[in-house]
């Protein structure tokens, strides 16, 4: 799938985060024309605007505003939600931006849904605005994804905040309450922006943030996803990390067989469904010089088993109202990793409102126990989220976690 021009940034990025530089009209591959004209849910606009790396530095990222026809009904001006996609994959066709556009993307070499935007469309219909980012690299063509970086992922979010207050024609502006909202990987990514709010945005009041299957300490995920229907997303992580973190490269180095490299290079291009068909169920032992896990090899560094560390979630108190939800059984995003993001949170005094989505248990390794407790918890979760951009108060439930599961 090619990858239109809008995607490749300029070679000089203007000041700022947040700050536009350049947008297009983009049409929604699901919408109707409503009888003044308008579209249905909305009418969307790409984006690029800039945002800062992990590193320090500067980077462009693309994403899409879009304005509701809906009308909001709630006190104050039009809100705006900031959604952070779960995972899509690595290659830039994968964008949650194109995948608004193609929600069905099926060719010989990619197979993407844009799953997410089912939940774009529900917050849509509440009158509120929406901003998605593609997060630092995805779609963008200058650099590779990097996927679960808590702090390219939770300023990317933030950003995509404040540039979409400066898109033509948005009705949203600084005095409007913002959220944010992502599951899984766009979980961690909610959950890593209500953290770094207070310090790279403070001018930003979170209305509320949901944070859904939060990928909270990557140590647990990568036993969690290993040999999993989802393997591919190991390799995401590695290639993400490996790129920004020499300390982790120079062990990968060591480390990674012929097999190995092969199968992250090629993972580099592929979306999530291609993922699962090319890669689904294979375990990391056979990419590594001696058959041992990549998260065992990890274990055994020390300045790897620091990359990890650095980006654990709940080292910080979240700015505003937080529900977070787990389902009990799920494997992939280990349930008690995520549950410890809310004990951490309610330990700082932070406002969080933590949900165990208790469903059966619908087999080990192939994604039901993830994918489950997002499409059962997004009703309560645009609902709560709903309530919050109409200036309802929260009502965390830190004291009776110790007896929730």
């Amino acid at each position: 799938m090619p990858i239109p021009a809008f995607y490749t940034p300029p070679a000089d990025l203007p000041a700022g985060n947040g700050t536009l530089v350049r947008h297009e009209p983009l049409r929604l591959g699901l919408s109707l024309p409503g009888l003044d004209g308008r579209r249905i849910p909305g009418t969307a606009t790409r984006l690029m605007y800039t945002s800062t790396d992990s590193s320090g530095q500067r980077t462009a990222v693309t994403g899409a505003y879009i304005e509701p026809y809906a009308a909001w009904k709630g006190g104050g001006p039009r809100p705006l939600v900031a959604v952070a996609s779960g995972t899509m994959g690595q290659g830039d066709q994968c964008a949650p931006s194109l995948a608004l556009q193609h929600p069905l993307t099926l060719t010989g070499e990619t197979v993407s849904i844009g799953y997410d935007n089912l939940a774009v469309y529900r917050l849509l219909a509440t009158g509120a605005a929406v901003v998605v980012t593609d997060y630092a690299g995805l779609g963008t063509t200058d650099r590779l994804h990097t996927y679960v970086n808590r702090l390219d992922q939770g300023h990317a979010l933030l950003d995509a905040v404040r540039a979409a207050r400066s898109v033509p024609g948005a009705s949203v502006t600084a005095a409007s309450r913002v959220g944010l909202y992502g599951y899984s990987q766009g979980g961690g990514a909610s959950a890593s922006a209500a953290e770094l709010q207070p310090s790279y945005a403070p001018e930003i009041d979170l209305a509320g943030t949901y944070s859904g299957a939060p990928p909270a300490d990557l140590t647990a995920v990568m036993k969690g996803i290993d040999g999993s229907a989802l393997a591919g997303a190991l390799g995401w992580s590695i290639n993400g990390f490996a790129q920004a973190e020499p300390d982790l490269r120079d062990v990968l180095d060591q480390h990674v067989n012929g097999a190995g490299r092969a199968a992250l290079k090629d993972l580099s291009t592929m979306c999530v469904g291609d993922a699962v068909l090319g890669h689904g169920f294979t375990r990391s032992t056979r990419w590594t010089v001696g058959g041992t896990s990549l998260g065992d090899v990890i274990a055994a560094e020390p300045r790897a088993r620091a990359v990890l560390d650095r980006q654990r979630l709940g080292g910080g108190r979240p700015g505003g109202p937080v529900r977070l939800a787990t389902g009990v059984h799920d494997d992939i995003v280990p349930h008690r990793q995520s549950r410890q993001l809310a004990v951490d949170w309610c330990a700082k005094g932070g406002d969080v409102t933590y949900e165990a989505v208790n469903l059966p248990n619908l087999g080990d390794k192939i994604l039901t126990n993830h994918l489950a407790p997002y499409l059962a918890d997004q009703g309560e979760a645009v609902s709560w989220l709903a309530d919050r951009l109409a200036g309802e108060p929260a009502k965390p439930n830190c004291g009776t976690l110790p007896l929730r599961r």
